[in-house]
């Protein structure tokens, strides 16, 4: 058997599935105590769906916090914390190929990667550009665009292998997939830039990076902030594209996340530029819960319009 497929457990077994279960409740953990947005998102899958995306998104936080101050506030020299982000790499990998791990997060993410097909050609861009947060403190056109893919494109694609194996998925022919991955990809782009200039003031202010080539944090004017609104909306338009090809929950979910990152982007455009380096933009619960009335509104009125037009044939 390939080590990245997926393999049933013995059911003689409970201690496994006892450890498993516990791994991914705490991955669900993680996600509601970071992420009210994509934890939203997430009640709109199936419960397996949902467990698997939360525990994408541990793992993804779990090196992200060590790059960005965790570890530093814990008192780890530079060196230290490099070490740290590799450890937690290693251990990744190991995990793929046993289905195993001590690490409780770990552990969850390689059930969900040996049952999806994820593999370490999606893992190791994630980390190189997690290593790249420790290194490099400005980027270039190139840089960005590498760092981009690995932090937030990857992800997309990620929770796509997923969405492709939920009840209710479409086998996709190969154009079909090229533009799944294409809109997986620019969603994941389109939620790191948000990212970016909303944490413009942590990140040039605390941590010491210019992700933005040819701005200048400290200088940041409305025509920056303009032009990078634009570039999102673009990318949330492209992403648009691959709802059609998702399960109808996938896309309902996809939908409100889309949607409540596309209204921060929205509230980020209408604030001054000089205020967000002064201040973290977010979206109020009050809002984020009217988007997510929205989407599910629309998606009960196409359920009934189907149903209408069925009748009539």
């Amino acid at each position: 058997m390939n080590a990245m497929e997926p393999r049933e457990l013995d059911p003689r077994t409970p201690a496994l599935h006892l450890y498993s279960r516990t791994a991914q409740r705490s991955s669900k953990v993680l996600l509601r105590q970071y992420s009210t947005s994509f934890s939203l998102a997430c009640r709109l899958l199936d419960a397996d769906s949902a467990t698997r995306i939360a525990n994408i998104y541990a793992l993804v936080r779990l090196a992200d916090e060590i790059v960005d101050g965790v570890a530093l506030q814990a008192g780890l020299e530079p060196r230290a914390i490099a070490a740290c982000l590799d450890d937690l790499e290693a251990e990744t990998e190991c995990a793929m190929e046993r289905g195993y791990s001590t690490n409780l997060v770990v552990h969850a993410f390689a059930l969900t990667a040996r049952s999806t097909g994820i593999g370490q050609e999606l893992t190791a861009p994630f980390f190189a550009s997690m290593r790249a947060d420790l290194t490099t403190g400005e980027h270039d056109a190139r840089s960005l665009e590498d760092y981009i893919y690995g932090s937030a494109e990857v992800i997309g694609l990620m929770c796509l292998q997923v969405f492709m194996a939920m009840p209710g998925a479409m086998p996709l022919g190969a154009e079909q997939e090229a533009q799944a991955k294409l809109a997986a990809r620019s969603l994941g782009a389109a939620f790191q830039k948000v990212n970016f200039l909303r944490d413009l003031m942590q990140d040039s202010q605390e941590l010491g990076r210019a992700y933005f080539p040819g701005i200048d944090p400290e200088a940041f004017g409305e025509q920056d902030k303009q032009r990078l609104v634009e570039q999102i909306e673009q990318d949330l338009d492209k992403a648009r594209g691959g709802l059609a090809l998702l399960a109808p929950a996938a896309a309902r979910a996809v939908r409100l996340a889309h949607d409540l990152f596309q209204e921060l982007n929205r509230q980020l455009a209408k604030a001054p530029a000089e205020a967000l380096l002064r201040t973290r933009i977010s979206v109020s619960p009050g809002r984020k819960a009217m988007i997510a009335v929205r989407v599910l509104l629309a998606r009960q009125g196409k359920t009934q319009t189907s149903h209408i037009m069925e009748g009539r044939h």
